[in-house]
This record gives C-alpha cells, sequence and structure tokens, in this order.
C-alpha cells in the first residue's frame, strides 16, 4: 500500500538534481586515440579530451562552445594533434597536448560544424552572417582570412574531407525545405586554393541527403539518402563513378535540427558501423561493404545512441549512450568483444533502480489509418501503486518534426517516481517511423497533432492508465503550441496543461522566427496568403477566450525563436478572461532553458501548480 497519494510519493529526485545534470553534445576520436567530447554544464559547454590511462581534463575551461548557426551543433572537429572548436563567433585551434587555444578566424557572424583537413592544413565549415549560409575554408593556422568555398545554397551542413584532403563533401539545401524534407549532397575537388568541379551527386527537394563520409581508403564515399518510406546506406565510387546500395529499408537518419550529426562511421575501408532507429531503440549495424551483409547487434544495457565515432584502430566505437535507467554516458563499445566501456557520467547515477521508470510502447489507429505511437512510463515503484488509475502528465515533443525515444528521460522519471504516469506523444508528424508518417502533418500542423493529443487522453482512460478527471498536458515549442490548441480546441478533456514557450501566433511566427525555420510554417500550414484562413484557425491567441482550463507558461526572455511575444499575447488574452493562470519569464533565458536555477524554478513551480490545479481541485 502506498504511503501517499498519487503525485505526493517521496521521491529521490529533486528539481535541483534534474537542473544539474550535464548533456553530452558530441564525442569524436583524435588519430592517436585521444577522446574528446563536448559536454554541456549548465549555460557553459567545455571540450573534454581522455588520453588512454589518463583521466578526462577540461581543454578550455574559460571560453564556452557555442556554435551560432541555426539551432548550434558541430562546436568542434579533430585533428592530428589538434582539436577545433567553435566560440565567440570564430573557430579556435587548441592543441590536444600543452598550449592555449588560439583564434583562427575573425569574430563575425556565426560558425558551425568545423572539419579539419586530413593534411592539418585547411578547416572547412559552415557559416552565416546577415542571413546568407555559405560553406567556408580557413587554413588551420590563421594566417589567413576563411574564404567562401561553396555558396548560393540557403544552407549548408556536414563538411566532409576525402583522407588525402583532395575532395570535399557537403550537403545543401534551399527553402522552403527543411533538411528532412529535401537536400542535396554535393562534390568537389580541392586545389589548396578553391573548390573546383563541383557535382550534385544525390539528392533533391523531396529527398533529404544526410552524412557524407569518405571511408579510410578514399575509395569511397558513404552518404544516406530517405529514397522511400525508409532509408538508405549508399556508397559512391569515386574511382569508376558508381553507386551502389548498401543497405535499404531501415529507418537510420535523425532529423537535422542542430549541426554535426551522424548516423554511421567507417571502421575501416571494408566496414560500416551504422545506428537503426527500431519505434524508439536503437540497434547497432554492422555492415560488411564488401558483401552488403549487415548484422543486427543490441546495445544492451543502452536502449538508445547517438553520435558514433569509430577509433583511429577500427576496433572500437564511441556512442553517446543511455536507456531509461541509465543517464547518458560517454561510453566505448569493443566490436569484438561487444563490451563497453564507460568514460564519462551526465549525472551521479545514485537513483535506485526502482525509481526509474521503463516505458511501454502503446499504438492505436487514427481515422487516416495510420497507427500513432506513444511511449507510457507508469508511477515508480511499482509496489506503491494502487488499483485506481494514476494522474497523468501527457508530454507532446517540440519540433514538431521530431520524436521522443527510449533514452534517459529526466522528466519522465522526475514525474513517475512522484506517482504520475507520464506519457511522450509521437504523433502523426513525428520522425521515427517512416517518411509517410513525418509527412502527414504536412498541412495539418495544428489539427493532427491536436486529434492525436485529444485521441491519446481518451485511449489511456479506457485502457486504465491514467485518471481521465486527472490527466495534464505538457509541451514546449511546438509541443506548448499543441498544448494550446488542445486547451482552446478541446475544453475540458485535460484537466491543465504546461506551455512553455510555445507558439500561440502562427502569422507572428512567420514573420518573426529565425532564418532556419522561417519558410518552415509553409510547409506544416501553408503559404500565405493563401492559407490565412489555416493561420487563424489553427493560432491559439485567436481562440484563447475558450480556454477553461488552468494553464501554466513559462518564458525564456531571449527566445529568438519562439519571441516572447508568442507568450505574452496568450497570457493577455487569458488575464482579460480572467482564466486560472500562472506565468513565469527568466532572464537570459533562449529556447529551451540551461541554467541550474532556472530549472530548479521552473520544476519547483510546476509541482506547485500541478498540486493547487489538479491534486487538490475539485
Amino acid at each position: 500500500m502506498t504511503p501517499h497519494p498519487y503525485g505526493l510519493w517521496p521521491s529521490p529526485f529533486s528539481a535541483k538534481m534534474l537542473a544539474n545534470f550535464y548533456r553530452f553534445n558530441d564525442v569524436q576520436w583524435a588519430p592517436d586515440g585521444t577522446l574528446l567530447w563536448a559536454e554541456g554544464r549548465g549555460p557553459r559547454t567545455t571540450l573534454v579530451a581522455q588520453r588512454a590511462g589518463d583521466a578526462p581534463r577540461e581543454m578550455c575551461r574559460t571560453i564556452s562552445l557555442r556554435p551560432g548557426v541555426g539551432y548550434g551543433g558541430g562546436e568542434f572537429h579533430t585533428g592530428r594533434d589538434f582539436a577545433v572548436f567553435v566560440a565567440e563567433g570564430r573557430l579556435h585551434r587548441q592543441p590536444l597536448q600543452t598550449g592555449l587555444p588560439q583564434a583562427i578566424t575573425p569574430a563575425f557572424g556565426g560558425a558551425a560544424s568545423p572539419a579539419v583537413s586530413p593534411d592539418g592544413q585547411w578547416v572547412a565549415f559552415v557559416h552565416t552572417y546577415e542571413d546568407t549560409d555559405v560553406l567556408a575554408i580557413a587554413p588551420a593556422d590563421g594566417a589567413q582570412w576563411p574564404q567562401r568555398a561553396a555558396q548560393g545554397a540557403d544552407f549548408y551542413m556536414q563538411p566532409a574531407w576525402h583522407p588525402e584532403s583532395r575532395f570535399l563533401a557537403w550537403v545543401e539545401w534551399d527553402f522552403p525545405q527543411m533538411p528532412w524534407d529535401g537536400s542535396r549532397l554535393m562534390l568537389a575537388e580541392w586545389d589548396g586554393e578553391q573548390l573546383r568541379n563541383p557535382q550534385h551527386l544525390a539528392g533533391d527537394a523531396e529527398t533529404p541527403a544526410f552524412q557524407p563520409a569518405f571511408s579510410p581508403d578514399g575509395r569511397y564515399l558513404a552518404y544516406m539518402l530517405q529514397d522511400g518510406d525508409r532509408d538508405t546506406l549508399y556508397l559512391y565510387d569515386l574511382q569508376s563513378g558508381e553507386t551502389r546500395a548498401l543497405v535499404r529499408g531501415r529507418l537510420m537518419i535523425p532529423p537535422a535540427w542542430v549541426q554535426g550529426l551522424r548516423a554511421f562511421a567507417w571502421l575501416g575501408p571494408g566496414r560500416i558501423v551504422a545506428l537503426e532507429n527500431h519505434l524508439g531503440f536503437a540497434k547497432i549495424l554492422l555492415v560488411d561493404v564488401p558483401t552488403g551483409k549487415v548484422a543486427e547487434v543490441d546495445p544492451a544495457p543502452y536502449t538508445w545512441l547517438r553520435a558514433p565515432a569509430a577509433a583511429p584502430d577500427g576496433k572500437r566505437v564511441a556512442f553517446l549512450a543511455s536507456s531509461p535507467q541509465i543517464p547518458e554516458r560517454v561510453a566505448v563499445w569493443d566490436v569484438k568483444t561487444g563490451a563497453w566501456e564507460t568514460r564519462a557520467r551526465s549525472a551521479p547515477e545514485n537513483i535506485p533502480a526502482e525509481h526509474l521508470p521503463v516505458p511501454e510502447d502503446i499504438r492505436w489507429q487514427a481515422e487516416d489509418g495510420l497507427t500513432v505511437h506513444a511511449l507510457y512510463y507508469a508511477p515508480v515503484p511499482a509496489a506503491w501503486r494502487q488499483e485506481t488509475p494514476p494522474p497523468a502528465i501527457v508530454s507532446i515533443h517540440g519540433g514538431p518534426t521530431s520524436q521522443r525515444t527510449a533514452s534517459f528521460n529526466a522528466q519522465a522519471a522526475f514525474f513517475a517516481s512522484r506517482g504520475y504516469a507520464y506519457v511522450e506523444l509521437n504523433y502523426r508528424g513525428s520522425t521515427g517511423y517512416g517518411r509517410k508518417y513525418m509527412l502527414a502533418l504536412r498541412g495539418r500542423w495544428g489539427q493532427a497533432d491536436v486529434e492525436d493529443a485529444v485521441t491519446l487522453a481518451r485511449v489511456l482512460a479506457e485502457r486504465g492508465l491514467a485518471d481521465p478527471k486527472r490527466l495534464v498536458i505538457m509541451g514546449g515549442s511546438a509541443g506548448g503550441y499543441t498544448v494550446l490548441n488542445v486547451l482552446a480546441q478541446h475544453p475540458g478533456v485535460y484537466k491543465a496543461g504546461i506551455d512553455l514557450y510555445g507558439v500561440s501566433d502562427l502569422f507572428a511566427l512567420d514573420m518573426d522566427t529565425h532564418k532556419f525555420e522561417r519558410r518552415y510554417t509553409a510547409t506544416l500550414v501553408g503559404e500565405l496568403p493563401a492559407a490565412a484562413e489555416k493561420y487563424h484557425a489553427w493560432s491559439p491567441v485567436f481562440h484563447a477566450d475558450k480556454i477553461r482550463d488552468p494553464i501554466a507558461v513559462f518564458q525564456g526572455l531571449e527566445d529568438k525563436v519562439v519571441p516572447p511575444n508568442q507568450s505574452e499575447s496568450i497570457v493577455e488574452a487569458l488575464r482579460r478572461r480572467g482564466g486560472p493562470h500562472i506565468y513565469k519569464t527568466y532572464a537570459g533565458e533562449g529556447h529551451g532553458f540551461r541554467k541550474p536555477e532556472t530549472l530548479e524554478d521552473l520544476y519547483k513551480s510546476i509541482q506547485r501548480f500541478l498540486m493547487k490545479q489538479v491534486l487538490f481541485s475539485a
């Protein structure tokens, strides 16, 4: 029998603990076997290096890594005996042994995804300035200013060098596409002064290309395409010009919300390690290049992996690895033995396993015939559950082109260990379930996602998984937009809502958001002015008078993606109507909160809101 009612269980998972987790953004090997990773600590991100048999050490404690293209990502890259990282709007060169970081490019615009040429002479990178993105190349010693190497496309990502520094490959795309809608794989020759003879190898406006990577012997260029409902890993033979499909029919490409993402790595000239996404759970694929044979490997004890990086000897692979009961680690996998070695932890890992929930996949069929997916976390410990269904928090992910997976979910643990069921909805439009599923949100953002959130409430009640009178809907960014629309269009389905920097006005978003998403709403809703009726119907701010359920709104004052006016307009409408709500803003926070003090206050505020409006409310 539980000693406390649902929602009030004594939890070892405090708001302060959640606020002080580290973040891992990338992991790479240097040619000498040094392992490096980008580690986020509150608002700062530092570069950490670990040589074999030595303790990890920070490389640049006084400088915070901060890429400046889109949502960031692509913090650093390793050369022979140095790394190049992005901070303060420029590239810095950091020796791997001893020495201070040296700026090698001017401080203007934003940079990301540095790629050091194998000969150590050059750094290719993505640069943006005054809304113009280019692919740039600079001397690795900073002796000259960078030059524009490729220009004309609206966006660039993933520059990759040939092992002899003779070729450069990259991915580019144009408005109104997002990189997962359609993009182009490009290849050009580098003569030491400029790129020559650029070729468009693959991808188009409706076929996304992802992650060019040359084989260590320089014969092949590997890359991925989503050229059907699933993804394909291809090899382009630089000698013959022939292209061969190596792996077909698997989900491998993550949505490129940030720079620097990877889904595979060369283990040597004859083998590739890749990651497959199977309903939110990761599989390791070992691919034999000559035969095309694929061996599937269970990554236990982990259920989610990202950022694969092969060691120089081809015998080990580093990942950012986690499971619902293991906070993310920098982990190294031995290809031959299957053994795992932990190099760094994002959390103390001192919470007993019985207080950490494990998700269950739940599904149902939408009216259009597609199967909708969600991950259900029951309250923990299991021994404390009662016969009556628990209150539940339904989380709506952002994007909306994204996915919640079976990785460690600190927010799920925070609420489930207090006696809430916690549910991650991967509504139609999410990635990880095929291209058809992702495209189901095109022209229907504000409709299909809302339908799935409302249906999920019914499914949870019918299956006895949640108390229908104590359901809460919560989401940030695009997820906050769904929260507001559900509360406005379907009052009473959820007892309360929690909106973090959510979109309330599609017209204002279309005018005010940053470059990366400037045409996103044109795809998700429609082109203006033709789609103006949809914009009005699906903008919560115009229907805020219909919101009857209590709502908590949280907003960062430095948000450039969803500016504060989005929250202020919905809150002003709530004030005029006099509906129950709280509104909290955080100075110095952008799109997504980073400061430990902000996160601690946020979760304490949410706890108080839920107790007042859900647990203790009639």
